[in-house]
């Protein structure tokens, strides 16, 4: 894509055609957009703009405001409420990781989320198209089009894991209950080590439990050496089966057929959903957005009833106090709220385009980003709670079970179903709840995508959207199939961890910096009182938090970030420099975007370099409220209008 399709020279929409006059047939509806600003004050104080919504460009809206609520919260909630909050939780002081994650939510989270939900629902665009706020940095828009464009290539492949998962639950037996044939290692373990442990001993390959005293110390280091290979057989099924896994990147293998179709299920699905754009996505989200709390609120309910269930509650809430003091604790937490809300992705600048002019994105940012750390700490109960399970009946620390990411989802969780009496339901509910929380997120990113495709090229809207949509998810399986080869989970950790940490770290320092700083606060502010009627409450708190804190924090959260650098790795294997240099480019593959989308447009422009600068930072004539705008009282959306605005087509000029 080009950024070149934005015009340095647009008409000035500010100037409002005549005044009809009255005669027998009332004369087409004209395409105005009437600023504020220029309307007739009649003494009165402009509080807000209501809407009459008009065509916008052939541009869909939420069937219902539930929808773009439901929306929101289904991109916020994904796989990482699963499982990655949780193991924070445990590892960062249990209930005293509250309190950090709580103070980072209030100072960085939400007025970050609300700061995207009104940049979107003002400019009514896409995050590329929406930068007419400020065009000389477009180039912010076009990164988080490439980050949201690197995650739904892969994240995907990782629903595609959840598909082949719930086809092999359809069984009187889950096939990882005992070492297949097919794919055992020859350090497979099937037997019960639970009395061998409890009692202080260890179970060797044989399953043959030994004791300290029956060994020299020689040979019991020997033993823990060798026991600490063996691996469950959910961990074989995962890794020799699903994957059947390479020993690196330099030995990629061949295509996983089973993947490979289970990927192609999952962007079927995911093009179905989205054919028809936010008018078949909104009545999508209100299965993907409520049916994981069902299933988590039944699985709750099961781990309630098995053993060693409070001993993982314990361990999950027990505050340590003194984990508090540590910086890293406050590091995590600040990096878990920032990436839990998905911002700096597009994706909520997307979703709130499409909202209403007036709708109260205020209140909005609240459910959503409130909902979305709720939901984080509810689901610790059932994630603690199975862990409680395996860790008695494995006779062992729950510190010893409890695993984050793939680890815990593909591994530990089908190790602990596999356990209960009717296992396969139990696990086509778990597996279902992941792809429908993981779809929940891929809606949003492939709309940002498409929405940016087509608010760049209008021509792909109406009927030539489902031809564009289908032609993004054709590339994006494409690119997919490279992580459904047996080498393939190589190549989705260096995307996971290269591809939208640092980036959209850069990327959010850039968005605050430049509507804050450049565009001006109060001129934002004032924005969204023409949208809500109000200021934000309390109007000097935003005002500060924006322009100052949120700029400080996601600052700070890139420094820790950075020091606390590790290269990827996946388990014992770590990536070689080559991987990681690859790794490092496409981490600014979408960063460097902003400056050189900031030195194309100042090279297409004309005058001296500071003339060009001065214009390009202006924001262009359409940001401004929608065309077909009448003026309405802060205290009442639903009040007569206190102006009268001359510049409507005569029905709506007789309403008002």
């Amino acid at each position: 894509m080009s950024p070149t399709h934005t015009s340095l020279s647009r008409p000035d929409h500010r100037t409002s055609p005549p005044l009809p006059t009255h005669r027998s047939e009332p004369p087409p509806p004209q395409e105005t957009t009437k600023f504020v600003d220029d309307l007739p004050s009649d003494g009165q104080e402009c509080e807000a703009v209501e809407v009459r919504e008009g065509d916008n460009g052939g541009r869909q809206k939420w069937g219902r405001q539930i929808e773009f609520i439901l929306s929101s919260l289904s991109y916020a909630v994904g796989l990482g409420n699963i499982w990655r909050f949780p193991y924070l939780c445990y590892r960062n002081g249990g209930g005293a990781f509250l309190i950090p994650y709580a103070i980072m939510l209030i100072v960085c989270g939400m007025p970050l989320m609300f700061f995207e939900l009104c940049l979107g629902q003002f400019g009514r665009e896409g995050p590329i198209t929406v930068w007419k706020i400020c065009p000389l940095f477009q180039g912010i828009g076009y990164a988080m089009f490439m980050i949201s464009f690197y995650i739904g290539c892969y994240y995907n492949v990782v629903l595609s894991w959840a598909i082949y998962y719930i086809y092999s639950s359809f069984t009187h037996t889950l096939p990882w209950t005992s070492c297949g044939e097919e794919w055992r290692s020859e350090y497979c373990k099937e037997f019960n080590s639970r009395n061998c442990s409890l009692n202080g001993g260890i179970m060797n390959v044989t399953g043959e439990c030994i004791f300290r005293n029956m060994t020299t110390e020689e040979e019991w280091d020997t033993l823990n050496t060798t026991t600490s290979l063996l691996k469950s057989p959910a961990h074989e099924y995962f890794h020799n089966h699903v994957l059947d896994i390479t020993d690196g990147l330099h030995d990629m293998g061949g295509l996983q057929g089973n993947i490979v179709l289970a990927l192609m299920v999952a962007w079927i699905i995911v093009y179905l959903v989205l054919i028809k754009g936010v008018e078949t996505f909104g009545k999508a989200v209100y299965f993907t957005a409520t049916f994981p709390y069902l299933i988590l609120i039944v699985l709750l309910v099961r781990a309630a009833t098995l053993p060693g269930y409070m001993n993982g509650i314990n361990f999950y809430l027990t505050p340590q106090w003194d984990k508090l003091f540590k910086a890293s604790v406050w590091g995590d937490a600040a990096i878990q709220i920032f990436f839990s809300l998905s911002p700096c992705w597009g994706g909520l600048i997307t979703l709130s385009s499409y909202n209403k002019f007036n709708n109260n994105c205020y209140r909005d940012a609240f459910v959503v980003s409130i909902g979305n750390c709720l939901t984080s700490f509810f689901a610790g109960f059932v994630i603690f709670g199975i862990i409680g399970f395996m860790a008695h009946e494995l006779g062992l620390p729950v510190e010893k079970v409890a695993v984050q990411g793939a680890g815990l989802a593909f591994v530990a969780y089908p190790e602990a179903v596999a356990r209960l009496p009717l296992s396969p339901v139990w696990s086509i509910l778990f597996f279902a709840m992941l792809l429908t929380l993981g779809l929940g997120t891929q809606f949003t990113i492939l709309t940002t995508i498409i929405t940016t495709i087509t608010d760049d090229f209008p021509a792909l809207r109406g009927k030539n959207f489902k031809w564009a949509l289908l032609g993004a998810c054709l590339v994006m399986y494409i690119i997919g199939l490279s992580m459904a080869t047996k080498g393939g989970m190589y190549v989705l950790q260096m995307m996971d961890f290269y591809s939208s940490t640092f980036s959209a770290l850069m990327v959010g320092m850039a968005e605050v910096l430049v509507v804050t700083w450049i565009y001006g606060i109060d001129n934002f502010l004032d924005d969204i009182k023409k949208m809500l009627g109000f200021y934000p409450y309390p109007r000097l708190l935003w005002k500060y938090v924006w322009k100052f804190v949120m700029p400080l924090v996601v600052v700070l959260i890139l420094i820790f970030t950075w020091l606390d650098f590790t290269p990827a790795r996946y388990g014992d294997y770590e990536f070689p420099f080559w991987a990681n240099a690859i790794g490092w480019a496409l981490s600014f593959s979408s960063v460097l975007l902003i400056p050189a989308v900031a030195v194309f447009k100042i090279l297409r422009e004309k005058g001296s370099f500071m003339e060009r600068v001065r214009k390009l930072i202006r924001p262009l004539p359409e940001w401004a409220p929608p065309a077909e705008v009448c003026i309405r009282p802060n205290d009442s959306f639903g009040a007569k209008p206190l102006l009268k605005v001359t510049s409507f087509d005569e029905e709506t000029a007789h309403k008002i």
